[in-house]
């Protein structure tokens, strides 16, 4: 049953956050793996494999993919690439590619399961590490282990139910209801703030996820402050709207591989390649997960306050009715005009 499979994932991405080895099979293969950034000397002795599995976006960053007959740059193993967890990191971290310019020569070899490679940059992203690993074929029994089919029972947004809900007036409404949305295997809780009495008429949505630094502490190096608190004044003045706070932080790569971004923007990378570099997708967030939200509040049709139109798309592939486009315009500040500048051309963004 699914739910046997979400557990099993569970204790295995726990088994990855606490660097402790893990077994992921697939169709065509089973891996073991050893996450490099929470391994130790010690452990990767016990683990007796020097082999370096990468993501395919770390892949190109550091030119690799040549090597590869495949195409699509799918996670990348490396042979005997490193003997030390220090070493692994600096093949691993782009914070480390200006004290480490001279990496390799690499010999890439078959993952040996493709499936469960691919699995295991998703549950690293899950837990917010980066997508990078020890690895050899499995031997022996596995202390922990998952399918690729249950790291997918994992992710599967039916999980998510309404756990929680009350009266919460804001500041820009005193008439606000809060509800909180739970999995049984996920630490994080959705948030929905439904604002102003429900009517026949599609509400105002805005899809924001979690920002600490600019919800919370007032980072100018983004908009996502401003246009949280500019999405919950435009409900008040509407006859009702939803705001969805989904815990997605970094575009779903997680706090701290945000902050590694941030380092890389410093650098002169933009938000883009900054992830790339990091070896994550650009966009990596779960977008079911507020269609799942959505039905559950009973909202089949909305107006989305967005500008971008990608989010339109993924919406309407959850089955959610998108009557109109709302865009979102705000002033720039010399922190985030680049930021900006950078969704619109090369992510899409538009008013």
């Amino acid at each position: 049953m699914s739910h046997i499979g979400a557990r099993r994932a569970a204790r295995a991405i726990d088994a990855l956050r606490r660097g402790w080895p893990f077994r992921v099979q697939g169709t065509d293969g089973a891996l073991d793996l050893l996450a490099v950034e929470s391994a130790r000397d010690d452990a990767l002795a016990e683990f007796g494999s020097h082999d370096v599995l990468l993501s395919g976006e770390r892949a190109v960053t550091l030119k690799l993919t040549n090597q590869r007959v495949a195409a699509t740059p799918g996670p990348v193993r490396l042979a005997n690439a490193a003997d030390t967890v220090t070493a692994a990191l600096a093949i691993a971290d782009p914070a480390l590619d200006l004290a480490n310019p001279l990496k390799g020569p690499f010999r890439t070899i078959p993952t040996s399961g493709e499936a469960a490679a691919t699995a295991a940059m998703t549950m690293a992203r899950h837990a917010g590490l980066l997508p990078a690993f020890f690895v050899r074929e499995a031997t022996g029994e596995a202390e922990t282990m998952c399918s690729v089919d249950d790291v997918a029972a994992l992710l599967d947004p039916t999980r998510l139910q309404v756990a929680a809900r009350a009266r919460l007036p804001v500041e820009a409404s005193e008439s606000a209801e809060i509800v909180a949305f739970r999995s049984p295997e996920e630490a994080s809780d959705h948030v929905a703030l439904v604002i102003g009495k429900r009517d026949g008429n599609p509400p105002v949505v805005r899809l924001h996820s979690e920002c600490l630094t600019g919800d919370v502490l007032g980072s100018l190096k983004c908009d996502c402050g401003p246009q949280l608190h500019a999405a919950l004044h435009a409900m008040a003045d509407a006859p009702w709207g939803v705001l969805l706070y989904l815990r997605q932080e970094g575009r779903g790569i997680g706090l701290v591989n945000k902050l590694r971004a941030y380092a890389l923007q410093d650098q002169g990378y933009d938000t883009v390649d900054a992830n790339l570099r990091l070896g994550f997708p650009v966009e990596a967030r779960d977008f079911a997960i507020a269609g799942r939200m959505l039905k559950l509040l009973n909202i089949p049709r909305i107006r989305l306050m967005t500008n971008n139109p990608e989010k339109v798309a993924r919406l309407d592939k959850e089955g959610v009715e998108v009557v109109e486009r709302l865009p979102l315009a705000l002033p720039t500040n010399k922190y985030n005009e680049q930021y900006l500048a950078t969704k619109r051309d090369r992510t899409g963004h538009q008013l």
